[in-house]
């Protein structure tokens, strides 16, 4: 890249005018691919929806140099923020798929992911979380801490992420900063202090003080790119002083060096406090809090310092991989020293369909990647070429020559899955820890309007559910539709919209179909023999135990316990029980729903010398889950959602009633400057249409969220009601 550069200038004309801004940019990303691996940051952008992540991460752009302009998320100029690269991103101004950059900040190369904050598309955040290594956790300083907050916490926590909260939006009418970080301890059970003062609120911030510096910060210039330092304010000379007591207070907690030094009560440095902010932070035991407000461009500065400062470089996370599968999996520890001697393996952590084909996004963990070098697939084992590898940022993408530990990349052209390891030495069989990803809560019937659009149909959905694990389709064969499962409503409905845009194949979306689930209320036993004589070799396997229910906090999943001894079931047919167990469990008898929330407790059986095989032992599993479908005691679960509705306070009294109609039970409310937030938790099943009676309610102002929160036992009426349907339909 860098010849080229000198080469396109040589051929210019003598007097043309050169770029040398652009001409500099191209030599800073030149360079910013070779930063030593203390010098990178890979860090996220999470938050609740609408508490500003895409706008602080355009501000992040901005100062880095990276854009020269910016865009709001709903800009008048039609243009949008830079991260929002999709067009029904900007028309509904919010962030559907995650989108990666990279900048530069005194001389250390920051990989960004924003990710979006609408439940619907949490696998984004979950991927992004998997792979990266600091996040910065952003809450609105009215709204506080709500539910997608509580999830992105947990999804942190999952993957060990050490984080900054930034609480954004201090210029809001209500916005009180003291409040939030009182939240983020009860709710988050987060041990956190403020290292900045705010200095004035809503219409009079003005800017911060750095209570471990000492200084008031103040963000000057058309866009805030003037950071001018000063004296705080007189005023707030003794808050400042009882903060600083407070974060060392804290931080003696959790931190020993510090602990000891507040202990023996010695003089505390400013280099003191951000060591021991660091520890604590990479710990996870301490989350500083900086505030700001993107939209005023202000604070966003401090915040690129304290990403820097306290968030880890990637020597300082432990990431392992897996050598061999099941219970005796080694595991080896990732080495992200830049080291050409370590053997390379890398994550591809989410898939995208670009014009140049496949494009996979790589997190390399160890080694060294060449363009043009041959890569293996872990979980195939098929070789590919590396014909282009490239950077990202946003939808834009610059061809690079080389990838290191501790880089994010990207690859175009490659076909494989979300979560595959790629390493270049064939031998090498490690595989990198999986992400989470969470089952599908809502399923709609979902066919092409036309006949001739039926081939575009096709390559849409084949495409979306390569790229999300949590998009599906299937075929249902009673009903003859075609089945996708999501989510949520959004989430469903957005993919039906990119399919018309992008492929110009319009869908109809039937009525949404919850995903219930059938589980046993009672533990029930079963004594099951499996016999097949048709001349010569027959079929033989019996199977005796129990099938019990599992805890409420266990009931979406299926376990399978072997609990024999002896040898009237020799080891290699309890494969084949275990197979032909989890295979029933796909259709219950009640509604055809999944079966979860179960135990099968194989306790002992019998086998025959010549007939028995594996084919009789899983005839054997699947007729002794029939005889507990007939002799046990079942019910059908139904998915409970967390919903968090924002509305004014006149119209507080009928959301409550309106949710208590559809079986809500109220956990808790609060009201801030004519607003009220109300949580309850709801059956999906009766969420359905709730947008639009609360739009009517509240006169198009009241919104809300809603996430999943757990499997729990549908009302009777509900039960008989899906009973009565699916044998309905069956006689049909």
């Amino acid at each position: 890249m860098l010849w080229r550069s000198f080469r396109t200038i040589s051929s210019l004309k003598r007097n043309t005018p050169i770029n040398w801004f652009s001409f500099v940019r191209c030599l800073s990303v030149f360079n910013t691919i070779h930063k030593p691996v203390e010098k990178i940051r890979n860090i996220g952008i999470s938050a609740h929806i609408d508490s500003g992540k895409t706008t602080l991460t355009e501000r992040l752009l901005y100062y880095t140099g990276r854009i020269k302009e910016m865009h709001e998320v709903r800009g008048k100029d039609k243009i949008g923020a830079k991260m929002d690269s999709m067009e029904l991103e900007r028309q509904r101004g919010i962030t559907i798929k995650s989108a990666a950059t990279y900048v530069e900040w005194n001389d250390v190369n920051i990989n960004v992911i924003d990710t979006p904050g609408h439940v619907d598309f949490t696998v984004e955040v979950e991927r992004a979380l998997r792979v990266l290594d600091g996040a910065v956790l952003v809450l609105c300083s009215v709204g506080g801490v709500q539910s997608q907050t509580m999830t992105v916490v947990r999804q942190m926590r999952r993957y060990k992420v050490p984080c900054l909260a930034f609480i954004n939006k201090l210029d809001r009418r209500g916005g009180n900063p003291h409040r939030v970080v009182s939240q983020i301890k009860s709710k988050l059970n987060q041990n956190c202090a403020l290292i900045q003062l705010p200095i004035g609120l809503e219409g009079d911030f003005t800017g911060v003080v750095d209570i471990i510096n000492h200084k008031a910060l103040y963000f000057e210039g058309e866009c805030g790119e003037i950071v001018r330092e000063d004296k705080p304010p007189a005023e707030m000379e003794e808050d400042i002083e009882i903060h600083r007591q407070a974060l060392i207070e804290h931080l003696s907690n959790v931190d020993e060096i510090m602990g000891d030094m507040f202990l023996q009560d010695k003089p505390v440095s400013v280099q003191d406090i951000q060591s021991a902010i660091r520890r604590s932070c990479l710990n996870r035991t301490f989350t500083p809090v900086l505030l700001g407000s993107a939209l005023k461009n202000k604070g966003v500065q401090p915040l690129l310092d304290g990403i820097l400062t306290y968030l880890p470089n990637p020597t300082e996370v432990e990431n392992f991989a897996f050598v061999d599968e099941g219970k005796d999996a080694e595991k080896i520890k990732m080495d992200p020293a830049r080291n050409d001697s370590k053997p390379f393996v890398c994550l591809a952590f989410k898939l995208e369909v670009s014009r140049f084909g496949q494009l996979t996004y790589l997190r390399v963990y160890q080694g060294k990647l060449n363009s043009g070098e041959y890569i293996y697939n872990v979980r195939t084992g098929k070789r590919h070429k590396v014909n282009r590898l490239v950077r990202l940022h946003s939808d834009e993408m610059t061809n690079i020559s080389e990838a290191y530990a501790g880089d994010i990349c990207a690859v175009v052209g490659i076909d494989c899955a979300t979560g595959d390891t790629f390493v270049t030495d064939k031998k090498l069989k490690m595989t990198m820890e999986p992400m989470y990803v969470p089952d599908p809560v809502i399923s709609m019937s979902i066919k092409p309007k036309s006949n001739t659009a039926i081939e575009k149909f096709s390559k849409a959905i084949n495409r979306f559910t390569r790229e999300d694990p949590t998009f599906h389709l299937h075929f249902d064969t009673e009903s003859k539709e075609s089945i996708v499962s999501g989510m949520g409503e959004l989430h469903l409905d957005i993919y039906a919209q990119r399919m018309e845009k992008e492929y110009n194949a319009p869908v109809v979306l039937g009525k949404p179909k919850v995903a219930f689930r059938e589980s046993l209320i009672n533990e029930c036993d079963f004594n099951y023999l499996h016999k097949k004589q048709s001349g010569g070799a027959g079929q033989y396997g019996g199977v005796i135990g129990k099938m019990r229910p599992l805890p409420p906090e266990k009931n979406t999943q299926l376990i399978f316990t072997d609990a024999t001894t002896g040898t009237n079931i020799p080891r290699q047919y309890i494969p084949s029980i275990e197979k032909g167990f989890r295979k029933m469990c796909e259709k219950g008898t009640l509604c055809g729903h999944k079966i979860s929330g179960v135990e099968f407790l194989l306790l002992d059986g019998s086998h025959h010398i010549v007939d028995s095989n594996e084919i009789a032992f899983m005839s054997a599993a699947w007729g002794a889950v029939r005889q507990v479908f007939d002799y046990g005691e079942w019910q059908i679960l139904e998915p409970i959602m967390l919903v968090e509705v924002n509305t004014p306070l006149e119209t507080q009294g009928t959301i409550i009633t309106q949710l208590s109609k559809r079986s809500g039970v109220i956990l808790g409310m609060t009201g801030v400057e004519g607003w009220a937030t109300i949580v309850a938790e709801v059956p999906l099943n009766n969420m359905f249409g709730y947008s639009t009676e609360l739009r009517s309610s509240t006169q198009g102002i009241g919104e809300f969220t809603m996430e999943y929160a757990r499997y729990a036992p549908a009302a009777v009426s509900v039960q008989q009601q899906l009973i009565d349907g699916y044998q309905n339909a069956l006689k049909k």
